[in-house]
Parts: structure tokens; sequence; C-alpha cells
């Protein structure tokens, strides 16, 4: 699997993707197989303000609950709404599907995450 370079990661393995002060999470492609089939996705409403590094929902599998953790600390301007209703498309294309857009507080604490070479070494 090659992780698209126009991203960055976190070890924990969300994806932040940045264009100006707007940025996209999701969940990487090595998450998705971990937790195995996604059957439900809690994500913030839209206004909710999350921090670096802190929890900003949860994804839940057929083998396990596991949280979300915010790559950068911002304002959330959207949700994926689709999730609800087809959470298992988190399987199906995990570098296309976002969970939440944000309005970013420091676009330049990106810079502190992974780029997609550094990501795929600690994958090894």
């Amino acid at each position: 699997m090659s992780y698209p370079d126009d991203r960055k990661y976190r070890k924990d393995h969300e994806w932040l993707r940045l264009s100006g002060g707007v940025g996209e999470v999701g969940i990487t492609d090595y998450a998705q197989q971990q937790l195995g089939d996604v059957v439900y996705v809690e994500l913030p409403d839209v206004g909710a303000q999350v921090t670096a590094g802190e929890p900003f929902g949860s994804i839940e599998s057929v083998k396990a609950v596991s949280e979300l953790f915010a790559p950068v600390s911002g304002r959330v301007t959207a949700v994926n709404d689709h999730l609800k209703q087809h959470p298992e498309t988190v399987n199906s294309n995990p570098h296309g599907t976002w969970l939440i857009k944000l309005d970013v507080s420091d676009p330049g604490a990106a810079e502190s995450l992974l780029d997609s070479q550094r990501y795929q070494e600690l994958l090894g």
C-alpha cells in the first residue's frame, strides 16, 4: 500500500490533508486493516473544538472500539454524514474518505506530523 504524499500522518494512524487553513481528517489504510469491518463511526458536531492529540470521536468495528485522535487543533466545519449510514466506506476507501473537516487554528502545527515516507517507515 502506498500512502498519499498530499497529507500528513499521526503515529496513531490518522491522516490530515491541508488546503489553506482547512484540514480534512481520516484514518489510514493500515488503521482500517487493523480494525476490520467498520460498523459505526462517532463524530463530533459541527462547531466543536478539537485539540491536537486529543480524541474527537470513535470508530467501532466487529473487533473493537478505537478512539480517533485529532492531528491538529481547530473547529469542526463539516462532518461526513454519509458515514452514519455507510460506515464501511472507511474500509473500502480509507484515503478517499474524510471523517471531519476543520478550520485549523495553526496550520504550521502540521509540520510536526509524519510525511508519507516517514509514516511508511513507522509501519515497517
